[in-house]
């Protein structure tokens, strides 16, 4: 069994143990199941008659937030990983 420590930014520390987090990881749910049935039932014109135009870049805008939180989360960790196997 191998450890791997990996030392970031204390900026992207700060935002881990901070809500925020917490708030991210909530809309992440949201993100890969209702948001997705939202635009779906928008499309169709079966649900939030009127209040489109709110929805649809709401539900868009939480589906690309949440990805884009944890790609910039996860390109830190990588280059981290890549510093630690080039020593």
């Amino acid at each position: 069994m191998t450890t791997v420590t990996v030392e970031l930014n204390s900026m992207w520390v700060k935002i881990v143990r901070s809500p925020l987090y917490w708030m991210v990881a909530a809309l992440q749910g949201v993100s890969v199941t209702f948001a997705p049935l939202f635009l779906y039932w928008s499309g169709k014109g079966q649900f939030f008659h009127g209040s489109e135009r709110i929805v649809v870049p709401l539900c868009f805008s939480v589906i690309l937030l949440v990805g884009f939180f944890y790609m910039c989360l996860g390109s830190a960790v990588i280059r981290e990983l890549r510093k630690i196997s080039q020593r």
